[in-house]
């Protein structure tokens, strides 16, 4: 039987890939009574974190924010901008790449799923001369859109959506370029409008510091245009009644009004720090944290340097380890989380988040434990990881903004 009341001394270390740790001042603001959604406080509120949001984009046109996962905003970008037998050009990076595949199956599009073989192609980013290619052959412009995963969160691959815009318009191809930053998002570089990017899908569970149930589409003109004209069936993920509403701060069924309170604070505390220094830490935290991987002599899950991850870190487990037992190990002696191994990779590899609510400490007490479940665990490394990321942190210190007074 689950035992609800079990609480250990101290916090527990919530270091997944997301959902990442909630911040106390958003468990706080979530915690405000709730109002009228059709009064005029709530419209306020509204007006606020939907243009907020749209900074946090990079985009000057409507972000559509929906009271659902991120899942929800995958078929979101689908439904408002295809029709059935549409086919569609899909990059398999990792696991939530090959979920929104069987998604489109599901809807009754025509995915094409393409990409490096086996669990290699799992280590690497979107190939971009491979999705050219494809466009290229594409003479009859059947091909309607190209979807691709910004941040994949099962192997901790950033892949370069500016390129797949380029490839996209070097063969002057019509489709729609769909990215997934749900992980991505207030966390690693992205920027909507300079991008081309035409629907971008998110969540509130990741760097925005929120729990799940929240989700977002940011749209481009192309994407509402085509929306006009899609025919998949679609009520509850439509579009055009949303952005409407939105005009006034308001929507056209019940939102997620605490949510709402908990994302605009997450605005605020995002704004003070300033989009670019949460890159800027984001990086080198993840930096800090290979360092330590390569410090234990084990091997990153991205195999390309130029595309890792500011958000997560994937650790390969040596031969005949299962990683699932050693996180297990650590879960069981020291109260934290880390990511299981997923698809493909699932049992070779565990993930350590470094995103969000995230600073030096958090991470050299993740690392900490990671270091000793390893060692309780019986396998061999090579050095320390701790020490490395220190030395990593103190070579590059970051000066944090204290208040005055």
């Amino acid at each position: 039987m689950l035992k609800l009341d079990f609480h250990p001394a101290g916090r527990h270390f919530l270091q997944i890939p997301g959902p990442s740790p909630v911040p106390d001042r958003i468990l706080r603001a979530m915690s405000y009574p709730t109002i009228d959604h059709r009064g005029p406080e709530f419209g306020e509120l509204g007006l606020k974190v939907l243009a907020g949001i749209k900074k946090i984009f990079k985009t000057e046109h409507p972000v559509v924010i929906y009271p659902a996962s991120g899942t929800g905003a995958w078929e979101a970008a689908l439904v408002n901008t295809l029709s059935p037998g549409d086919a569609v050009l899909m990059f398999e990076t990792g696991h939530f790449a090959t979920l929104w595949k069987k998604m489109a199956e599901k809807l009754g599009l025509k995915p094409e799923f393409i990409g490096l073989p086996g669990v290699e192609g799992w280590r690497h980013g979107v190939d971009v001369a491979m999705i050219e290619e494809r466009l290229r052959a594409d003479k009859g412009h059947l091909i309607k859109a190209v979807c691709v995963v910004h941040n994949e969160t099962s192997t901790g691959v950033t892949s370069d959506i500016a390129a797949v815009r380029r490839a996209i318009d070097s063969v002057k191809h019509p489709a729609l370029l769909m990215v997934d930053t749900i992980s991505g998002l207030a966390a690693a570089d992205y920027r909507h409008d300079e991008w081309g990017v035409d629907v971008a899908i998110s969540g509130s569970q990741k760097g925005l510091m929120l729990p799940p149930g929240i989700s977002f589409n940011a749209l481009s003109p192309r994407a509402i245009d085509a929306s006009k004209k899609a025919t998949l069936p679609r009520a509850f993920w439509d579009w055009e009644e949303i952005v409407s509403m939105n005009k006034t701060g308001y929507w056209p069924y019940t939102p997620s009004t605490n949510l709402l309170y908990g994302l605009s604070e997450a605005l605020d505390m995002i704004f003070a720090e300033g989009l670019e220094q949460v890159f800027a830490r984001h990086q080198r935290l993840a930096a800090a944290c290979r360092s330590a991987v390569r410090g234990w002599g084990l091997e990153i899950q991205c195999a390309d340097e130029a595309v890792y991850s500011p958000v997560l870190t994937g650790v390969m487990t040596p031969a005949g380890v299962d990683a699932d037992a050693v996180r297990k190990l650590i879960y069981e002696h020291f109260d934290m989380s880390l990511g299981t191994g997923l698809g493909k990779v699932k049992g070779c590899m565990f993930r350590i988040g470094h995103l969000g609510d995230c600073n030096d400490l958090t991470l050299m007490a993740t690392l900490a434990g990671c270091e000793m479940g390893l060692q309780m665990a019986g396998v061999k490394l090579s050095g320390s990881g701790v020490q490395e990321a220190m030395r990593h942190l103190s070579a590059h210190p970051s000066k944090l903004r204290h208040a005055a007074g």
